[in-house]
């Protein structure tokens, strides 16, 4: 299958457990159960993967970029024990009284991953837990995914959802529906050629 796909997902509270006093070290990076072996399974279905995450504890002073670099040497390293890979991960080091355009829910930072990867974003994938989450990718016109872990659950509370918001219970719930998805697409495009054929043989 071609690696033509494209997947963005949040970090904290999809792909690891999150905290409300931040992931600060690497020590404090823990991958939610299931989540990076549903990265695998993208990747081994053509999904090329993407991290989109705000990052304010930089602006606060509560960690550097060396930290930082160290939580995502970490998820890349974790990644690899399970045979998955992340092709690239995008971060805000903003706070929100900086009104940046790349802090979620503003598009900024879902736009630059469209321009890396040379990509279109209506009906990409977005996978977060969180209402700016998913305010970033409908703006943008992605198709948003929300998990009931990490604030999921709170944010499904809260209401709100924008229009067509998908809600599952896990990083690994989406990819199976993604996945499934996707083999009913490819089966509906090899019995069209089929019949095309046949039409072309009579």
């Amino acid at each position: 299958m071609a690696t033509s796909k494209l997947i963005i997902l949040d970090r904290d509270g999809v792909i690891n457990e999150d905290s409300d006093n931040y992931i600060k070290s690497a020590a404090e990076w823990r991958p939610i159960p299931g989540s990076l072996e549903a990265i695998a399974r993208l990747n081994q279905n053509g999904y090329r993967v993407a991290v989109a995450t705000n990052q304010a504890g930089l602006a606060r002073g509560l960690f550097d970029m060396h930290a930082l670099n160290a939580i995502h040497q970490k998820l890349h390293l974790a990644a690899q024990t399970v045979g998955a890979h992340v092709n690239a991960i995008f971060f805000c080091p903003h706070a929100p009284e900086d009104f940046c355009d790349c802090r979620k829910p503003r598009p900024g930072m879902l736009r630059a991953v469209g321009q890396r990867f040379g990509s279109e974003l209506a009906g990409i994938p977005f996978v977060g837990d969180s209402l700016r989450d998913l305010q970033a990718a409908f703006e943008v016109g992605c198709t948003p995914y929300l998990v009931r872990t990490g604030k999921g659950k709170l944010t499904i509370d809260k209401g709100g959802l924008p229009p067509g918001t998908i809600v599952l219970d896990s990083l690994a719930a989406v990819v199976d529906k993604l996945l499934q998805t996707d083999q009913l697409i490819d089966e509906t495009v090899e019995l069209a050629r089929s019949a095309l054929a046949k039409e072309k043989n009579k």
